[in-house]
């Protein structure tokens, strides 16, 4: 089987710098990643000391959660999963006033990835 072309063995991945032009839609969104055991949330960096948690799957660690974000202040969540675990979070999280978006994990995987180098 033939890989992409920077796939292929041995090439290396360019570096891309991302733009400052890019424009902010929504300042006060997170980001969340789902899964079976554990939650990872992000929230903007100005929001929290380690913008960047991990919550249990439970009722409780749920509310916890909800609970956090909006001390963050923050009013839209989108949310990538690929299987059922987005139902309680979604759920949860739309009952104490939040905007969720579920994204479709196919078509956030055909996103560019920005990489930086420690080099550059």
């Amino acid at each position: 089987m033939k890989l992409p072309a920077n796939k292929e063995k041995n090439q290396p991945v360019p570096v891309v710098k991302p733009s400052s032009t890019l424009e902010e839609i929504n300042q006060n969104a997170a980001g969340i990643d789902l899964g079976s055991g554990e939650h990872w949330v992000c929230v903007p960096t100005d929001r929290a000391d380690k913008n960047v948690r991990r919550f249990g799957c439970f009722t409780p660690d749920l509310i916890a959660m909800a609970d956090w974000l909006k001390e963050c202040r923050i009013n839209t969540v989108a949310m990538e999963a690929t299987g059922v675990y987005w139902i309680p979070v979604f759920q949860i999280l739309e009952a104490k006033g939040f905007e969720v978006k579920l994204v479709n994990a196919h078509h956030v995987k055909t996103v560019p990835i920005y990489l930086s180098s420690s080099k550059n």
